[in-house]
């Protein structure tokens, strides 16, 4: 269950549409994470891929040191803004980037093992810690789209293709074949890892077990979490172990307040038209797909065993036919003007959106601890304009 701080009289006090980081939620989960890297002895991190508003980093490194980065300009903002060097991993570097990413990392990981002896001469003298991605060939994720050892994946070495003496200058390995799992998936996942790749663990430095470790979720085990990583630990005591979640981070910190801009009927189906897009500003909704949580509504999974008289989709205000969702029960008629809070709407929307069709894109604010509210950035049609030219 949300417990948000923000009451009904405080929506017209912002920006129309806005994202909201709650502070006091953030640090309700940051405290939680920080207490599992003291715990078990690991060192957890940020992953830029699922939040990167980078006015709120102060915040963050009163509890942790350093992010992860997939990217250049990733790289570029955990080094000149997180204020330390980043965990960077790529699918593909390319030469031209390559001494910039060096910059501004401390560990460096490969996808494969022909892009290692590609750079390894332009890192060896660079003091970077550098490392290649595996691929255990087990994953739990049941949405292909987000699973990244799928058969014939991109992503990683398999144990079959690593020789028996890893090249020079590995370090490490880094594994990630978790989305919003359990303790529990990374138990399984570690028997498959240790099964394929335990010969080589006992030679490395690090190990960095990737992200989807949901652990800020109400219902995740975080005492057995605390209990596999000491496990681990144990077995290899050399190793430092790294996780690097996104979403726990910001799950559950905040919302998406828009407005209701028009109701339509068709066929019985009525349709809210919110100021905000799906596939604009929450595109996970439509890529998972989920249905997110609306605050004062009740999502319907079975229009005919619904009674409700107040039935309702959702729209996108985009031209894509496919830019809406449904249905949610409503107490009352929908009006014009009407605040709709989209709840849960931090992590994985602000670094996935767009503005296709020149959409306005809703502003980002943070309700400060003391109910105050600092508005980080309003958008305007120069920001449409200007990605444009």
């Amino acid at each position: 269950m949300i417990i948000s701080e923000i009451s009904e009289s405080d929506y017209a006090r912002f920006p129309s549409p806005c994202y909201v980081v709650e502070e006091n939620l953030l640090r309700r989960n940051l405290s939680l994470i920080q207490h599992v890297a003291e715990e078990a002895d690991v060192e957890i991190i940020l992953a830029f891929k699922a939040f990167a508003l980078w006015k709120t980093f102060p915040i963050f490194r009163e509890y942790i040191s350093h992010t992860t980065a997939s990217s250049l300009y990733e790289a570029r903002l955990a080094f000149e803004e997180f204020g330390s060097p980043a965990h960077t991993y790529s699918p593909a570097y390319v030469e031209k980037e390559f001494p910039d990413i060096l910059r501004c990392s401390s560990h460096l990981t490969f996808n494969s093992l022909s892009q290692y002896e590609r750079f390894y001469p332009l890192a060896k003298e660079s003091g970077v810690s550098l490392g290649i991605r595996i691929n255990p060939e087990y994953s739990e994720i049941e949405t292909e789209l987000y699973d990244p050892c799928a058969p014939g994946s991109r992503f990683g070495v398999l144990a079959s293709q690593l020789p028996e003496v890893l090249p020079e200058g590995i370090e490490g390995f880094h594994c990630h074949c978790h989305c919003e799992s359990s303790s529990e998936a990374l138990e399984h996942t570690l028997f498959h890892l240790e099964e394929k790749f335990g010969h080589w663990l006992p030679k490395l430095k690090w190990l960095n077990l990737g992200g989807g470790h949901l652990m800020t979720r109400a219902d995740y085990d975080v005492p057995r979490l605390v209990r596999i990583l000491k496990g681990l630990h144990a077995r290899y005591p050399q190793l430092h172990i790294i996780l690097e979640p996104g979403s726990a981070f910001a799950w559950q910190t905040g919302p998406l307040i828009s407005q209701v801009v028009d109701i339509v009927e068709n066929k019985g189906i009525q349709t809210a038209i919110l100021n905000v897009s799906f596939t604009c500003h929450m595109p996970d909704c439509l890529e998972m797909p989920y249905h997110p949580a609306v605050r004062g509504a009740q999502i319907v999974e079975d229009v005919k065993l619904s009674n409700s008289p107040f039935l309702y989709r959702l729209g996108g205000n985009s031209c894509l036919s496919g830019d809406y969702m449904g249905y949610w029960a409503f107490d009352h008629p929908l009006q014009i003007g009407e605040y709709i809070v989209l709840e849960d709407m931090i992590h994985y929307t602000t670094v996935k959106t767009t503005m296709f069709n020149g959409i306005h894109h809703p502003s980002l604010a943070i309700f400060r601890a003391d109910h105050s509210i600092e508005v980080l950035r309003t958008y305007t049609y120069e920001d449409y304009r200007d990605r444009m030219d």
